[in-house]
């Protein structure tokens, strides 16, 4: 189960509709019901978040959320977007990275989720990671 205090508006989020789990999009927060609003690219449903499931992070969502692979040649590989860097030590392993925007660095050392890594980005940035380009 996520945290209720641990998601934005803008966060990617997988939500179980009766047993149809959909993938979707944050776009609005009940506080006082504790109550998430998704989109799920067809239609808008308030869920519980008992009923939500975080998307974990992966090379596929990293991609799909628009970032640029490069292969190192010591057999790390990193990801960008825009000014923002994830470095992966070892290929395929998202438990221990590195991800940095201008000065600041951040040692990760636990798999993230993609709306945890939002989150990163948001912080860092002030600018909300979704699937567009971003320069």
């Amino acid at each position: 189960m996520i945290k209720f205090q641990d998601i934005k508006v803008g966060d990617y989020l997988m939500a179980d509709n009766d047993g149809d789990i959909l993938q979707g999009e944050v776009t609005d927060l009940n506080g006082d019901e504790k109550q998430v609003c998704v989109d799920t690219g067809t239609q808008e449903f308030w869920f519980e978040t008992n009923q939500l499931q975080a998307i974990p992070l992966d090379e596929a969502q990293l991609l799909r959320l628009k970032f640029i692979r490069q292969d190192i040649e010591d057999g790390s590989v990193k990801y960008l977007k825009g000014a923002f860097r994830i470095l992966l030590h070892a290929k395929g392993d998202f438990s221990n990275m590195e991800i940095w925007y201008r000065d600041e660095r951040r040692h990760i050392i636990q798999a993230l989720s993609v709306h945890q890594l939002q989150n990163h980005f948001y912080d860092m940035t002030k600018v909300h990671l979704n699937d567009q380009v971003f320069s």
